[in-house]
């Protein structure tokens, strides 16, 4: 991730704030429905193929084969979506057509459960990584000859196919077969009945995550947008963190639940605890460097995001306690007050950027991205029943001492 912060640092100076917005713009377009394409499967899927190793088979044939024709859907909506709403911007809607592909090869994604249900996730890493090196490198030689913006969006679609490649290629070599893979029409509509929910609440979280960056395009221009983006790039790098620690130990989780709940509860709130306090520590450190950083990495032209990234990187401690209690909610088969969460902050969000982006840009955008994630990830938990169990851990993981 921090070779990847270097890269795409290096490509926003090369290619200028506007261009480097368009590609942004494009980018958090198709996030937005990338929830369709993975069907809130990841999770469900882990846990079925944790407590059901038996029929594996079935379940891995079955989740890919879902995600492959959602994922062919979902590249359909994304190339609708942006023609009607940027039907006179010829780049942005080929940008946006390029970047939809990625929907239907991160159906190869599924072997990725299979390891995650293993705690073998560092196959998956080794298959991503060598594929984001290849891309990075490809993206020097782009910046070095000069070339135009579409080149880099190619690349992008290129980095997804070759990850899958090399998904399938480590998935061999354990000695394990796709052709063993089988279909379960039963098992498909239990899946989707169990992910309905999940699929809502995603895609209700990339509209609080990425709604900023299409509001900005559309209210303010192309250029904030790469303003904006020059400190969210800087500020989501940390994201990698909770997600691959989390999803390291969601299995061990599940398997705790099984054994009792103290021990349940234990894990739980010390997964949350390292993760709150790390994203503090981050978040105290980037505020006070945040200017210079900025003007070291970037240059003089993207100076205005040095102000954005010292707000806007407090949203990750609220990230980063979401992520880490994602669990809790499919163990406790509650992942419906998933999307409960996600739609409040997705109001939230909408109504704040409505009123704060034309007085304060970017700024305002980073404003209200912090609201939403606090109200998403950590307030809507106190205002349940059901939820204040996980509450009071969340807020005893905010105290220096256990208490």
């Amino acid at each position: 991730m921090g070779f990847g912060l270097i890269i795409g640092v290096w490509v926003a100076r090369y290619l200028g704030v506007k261009q480097f917005g368009i590609l942004n713009y494009a980018t958090a377009f198709v996030a937005i429905f990338n929830p369709l394409a993975t069907l809130g499967l990841d999770a469900v899927v882990v846990r079925r193929l944790v407590g059901n190793p038996v029929q594996q088979q079935q379940i891995l044939g079955t989740s890919f084969l879902m995600r492959l024709i959602s994922g062919c859907v979902t590249w359909l909506i994304t190339v609708l979506g942006i023609y009607l709403l940027r039907h006179d911007d010829l780049t942005t809607m080929i940008t946006v057509t390029i970047l939809g592909a990625t929907s239907v090869f991160q159906s190869i994604d599924t072997i990725d459960l299979w390891f995650q249900s293993q705690v073998q996730s560092k196959y998956s890493v080794l298959a991503k990584n060598a594929a984001f090196l290849i891309t990075a490198l490809i993206k020097v030689v782009l910046i070095t000859i000069q070339a135009p913006l579409l080149a880099f969006v190619a690349v992008i679609l290129l980095e997804i196919v070759l990850g899958a490649v090399g998904m399938l290629i480590v998935y061999r070599q354990q000695r394990n077969f796709i052709r063993l893979w089988q279909w379960s029409r039963s098992l498909a509509k239990d899946l989707l009945r169990e992910s309905l929910p999940l699929i809502l609440s995603g895609l209700t979280i990339m509209i609080y995550m990425r709604i900023d960056q299409i509001m900005l395009g559309q209210m303010i221009g192309d250029k904030a947008v790469g303003i904006y983006s020059a400190a969210t790039r800087i500020s989501e790098v940390w994201y990698f963190i909770p997600m691959t620690v989390s999803s390291s130990v969601m299995p061990s989780i599940f398997k705790a639940k099984e054994i009792g709940e103290e021990l349940y509860y234990q894990r739980i709130g010390s997964l949350n605890r390292g993760l709150v306090w790390l994203a503090i520590a981050v978040a105290v450190i980037m505020t006070f460097i945040a200017n210079p950083l900025v003007a070291i990495l970037f240059g003089n032209s993207y100076l205005e995001s040095g102000m954005i990234l010292s707000v806007h990187i407090w949203a990750s401690v609220f990230v980063f306690t979401g992520v880490a209690t994602s669990s809790w909610f499919v163990a406790e088969n509650l992942t419906y007050l998933s999307l409960y969460r996600a739609v409040s902050g997705a109001i939230v969000n909408v109504l704040l950027n409505i009123f704060l982006i034309p007085i304060y840009g970017g700024l305002g955008a980073a404003i209200a991205t912090v609201i939403a994630q606090a109200v998403a990830s950590f307030f809507s938990n106190g205002v349940n029943p059901k939820t204040r169990k996980l509450f009071n851990i969340q807020i005893k993981s905010l105290l220096p001492l256990k208490l």
